[in-house]
């Protein structure tokens, strides 16, 4: 059996789960670091802007489609060994990056990282569940997404700041760094656990609960609607709110302790009220977001509303989770596949935007996402009609029918 807060108060977050969260800040730091870098990158490269966006593309790309296929491949070994295989190559996708002679190259590492860290991702929330107590489980997984949220926060602007001040070469280089952290640290503090006995046959079953896919859609849409503001709120602050460029690193650092403090607040009520706190948090956006679209001149109202996206957007990520695993299980390989719709409706969100931006003008984006928010209530219907008892039923432990003897040397 998994060992639960081990050495630990039974109160308390066992210390593997902050680990898991320094793992994922370092895999967002580099998801987001090329956003902060292009003009540099560009030159470095010999390419236009346009066509270094198109390595933001590419990492989520890979981790929509190349991260639950290394998930499945990693099943076999226990979730410590894989956690450390998945930094290596991580790690690896990172140093060719910061090598890179050429953009082929530089795409193909933004490939690896992108594949490595959904993959991570998947894995790394499935060993939250399993060290952690029934009742704390949606604080553990908010602890460990706090990870995300520290990566918009910190480590973006401390990506840009070290490529900025020393080359872009150096922002992967710190990376790299952090990764070789993030690994020493799963050493010496995950837990030795025995693996997932199930294979990934027996784990695609869950697939088949219609429950589980609506759970996978209200995630796509919670996150797209977000994504839709948040991914244009550079030119819109500027162009309508009237913000000088200056000013924008601060209104988003605003924005991110705002996500930060949200996660925490949802962390502490996704267990007991999974349902709703995504039917609030949903309604939230959705004023917020068609508020920020009809008060965007009012540079006030436009700061409030973008904040008030950041408390309920992608903050909703531990209910999100929670909802998941209630409808299926907490195996590795539904974290991935959960984690690839997160990241379409990233994608989504973000090229339907700039479609509509270009023909509708600055708005069009925010009432994008007001509109994505309302189909997401939607989404919820089906479950408010289950008994109460139903809605809030346990987390499914992942660690249940393991395999005796297999665990980390």
């Amino acid at each position: 059996m998994d060992q639960f807060c081990t050495g630990q108060s039974k109160n308390k977050t066992p210390l593997a789960v902050y680990v898991v969260a320094l793992g994922i800040f370092t895999l967002v730091t580099s998801e987001f670091v090329v956003a902060g870098l292009m003009p540099e990158m560009a030159r470095g490269l010999d390419v236009s802007v346009p066509t270094i966006g198109y390595l933001i593309t590419a990492f989520a790309a890979a981790m929509a489609v190349g991260g639950p296929l290394l998930t499945v491949a990693v099943m076999r070994v226990p979730p410590r060994t894989a956690l450390l295989l998945l930094i290596g190559v991580f790690l690896a996708g990172n140093l060719l990056a910061a090598t890179a002679p050429n953009y082929g190259v530089m795409l193909a590492a933004r490939v690896i990282t992108g594949t490595a860290a959904q993959a991570f991702f998947g894995v790394g929330i499935t060993i939250c569940v399993r060290v952690t107590r029934p009742e704390l489980r949606g604080r553990a997984i908010a602890a460990a997404l706090n990870g995300l949220m520290l990566g918009t926060l910190l480590g973006l602007p401390f990506a840009t700041f070290v490529g900025g001040q020393l080359g872009w070469r150096a922002a992967f280089w710190a990376i790299s760094a952090l990764a070789v952290i993030a690994g020493v640290a799963v050493r010496l503090w995950v837990p030795a656990l025995e693996r997932e006995v199930s294979s990934a046959r027996a784990e695609a079953d869950a697939f088949r609960s219609p429950r589980l896919w609506l759970a996978f859609s209200t995630s796509t849409l919670i996150i797209g609607a977000t994504f839709a503001a948040f991914s244009y709120l550079n030119p819109i602050l500027t162009g309508l709110s009237g913000f000088a460029e200056s000013s924008v690193p601060l209104l988003l650092v605003a924005y991110g302790a705002a996500t930060l403090v949200g996660n925490i607040v949802v962390g502490r009520l996704a267990d007991r009220h999974t349902i709703g706190v995504q039917i609030v948090g949903l309604a939230l956006n959705l004023g917020f977001l068609a508020g920020f679209a009809l008060l965007a001149e009012l540079p006030v109202a436009a700061v409030l509303c973008m904040l008030g996206i950041g408390l309920v957007g992608v903050t909703m990520n531990p209910a999100m989770v929670v909802r998941v695993h209630r409808a299926s299980n907490a195996g590795s390989l539904v974290n991935s596949i959960h984690s690839s719709f997160i990241t379409l409706g990233i994608i989504i969100s973000s090229s339907a935007g700039a479609v509509l931006l270009s023909a509708h003008g600055l708005r069009a984006p925010l009432w994008l996402g007001a509109g994505l928010a309302a189909l997401g209530l939607l989404t919820l219907l089906p479950d408010l009609t289950r008994r109460p008892a139903e809605a809030a039923r346990p987390v499914p432990d992942p660690s249940v029918g393991l395999l005796d003897g297999l665990r980390d040397r």
